[in-house]
């Protein structure tokens, strides 16, 4: 199965596709609603009493947002998808998200969260 590799370019974020570089959106925009550059990884004590197997051993590591947007390949039905989607914001105001650049930053915060697939 092919992937698609993400790339930043003078401000913007796209993803390298068969047909071009596919436009997500502002990579200001992207860190500003993630908080910032910089995540850090923490665990709950919900979820180290629930998740006995969990390897929580990378607690407190601080990653940077751009270089794991960076490390993010997708596949071709997720590209699609985000396609499908207007790049445009459909409502006003400022924490205003275009549906494409939402469900790009819907699953970088969960490979954040969770980890690359």
């Amino acid at each position: 199965m092919e992937r698609y590799e993400t790339t930043v370019e003078d401000g913007t974020v796209y993803i390298e596709t068969a047909e071009g570089k596919l436009e997500i959106g502002d990579l200001d925009r992207v860190i500003d609603t993630v908080g910032g550059h910089a995540w850090t990884i923490e665990y709950t004590d919900w979820e180290r009493q629930n998740y006995d197997d969990l390897d929580t051993s990378d607690q407190g590591l601080t990653v940077d947002v751009v270089d794991m947007m960076r490390a993010m390949t997708h596949g071709e039905s997720f590209v699609e998808t985000l396609r499908a989607h207007p790049a445009e914001t459909t409502t006003d105001g400022e924490g205003a998200l275009s549906p494409r650049l939402g469900l790009f930053i819907g699953k970088l915060l969960e490979n954040l969260e969770n980890g690359l697939d």
